[in-house]
């Protein structure tokens, strides 16, 4: 689904006189903020479907990564995984199976639990992350190049303003 272009200031401004809540400003800043997610998000799903992976997948694969630099022999619970993607357990489930398909993880017995196991790389998922990974955190310098380490600081701390609005937007 495309987006629709950000509305003209002065049809706003006309809105505002039939609805005294509507502040064209707000208006403006939201929609502008969601054409970039929206652009974001596209972005995002074409470079990792370059690499075969999801969004998703690719979560996975760099917390479970992540994990091996700190602590190679440990492996990650489903929940963890769960926790630190920010996605549910349903779907960390459905994301684990894919990527065992693909031979990307392999599920292990808890050293310490028989009722639970652990999820590592396997050598196919390894080489995955870190063959991307180059590429990935070259794209993401090209994105921020065009502002300067003050203005990605100040970005980083109105995004946190605009997050704490957040909850105005939920139903009660």
């Amino acid at each position: 689904m495309s987006l629709p272009t950000v509305p003209r200031y002065e049809r706003l401004h006309r809105l505002a006189k039939r609805f005294p809540q509507l502040d064209p400003s707000a208006i403006e800043t939201c929609l502008t903020m969601l054409r970039l997610a929206h652009d974001m998000s596209d972005a995002y799903d074409s470079h990792f479907t370059r690499h075969g992976l999801s969004q998703g997948r690719f979560v996975v694969l760099i917390q479970l990564f992540l994990a091996e630099e700190s602590d190679e022999t440990r492996g990650l619970s489903p929940a963890e995984l769960a926790d630190l993607s920010g996605c549910s357990r349903a779907t960390m489930t459905g994301l684990l199976d894919t990527l065992e398909k693909d031979a990307l993880v392999s599920r292990q017995d808890h050293p310490d639990d028989r009722r639970m196991y652990t999820v590592h790389l396997t050598s196919k998922g390894r080489d995955v992350i870190q063959g991307m990974l180059p590429d990935h955190y070259s794209r993401i310098a090209a994105l921020m190049a065009p502002l300067s380490l003050d203005e990605r600081t100040t970005l980083q701390h109105l995004l946190a303003k605009v997050s704490s609005g957040i909850p105005a937007l939920r139903d009660p």
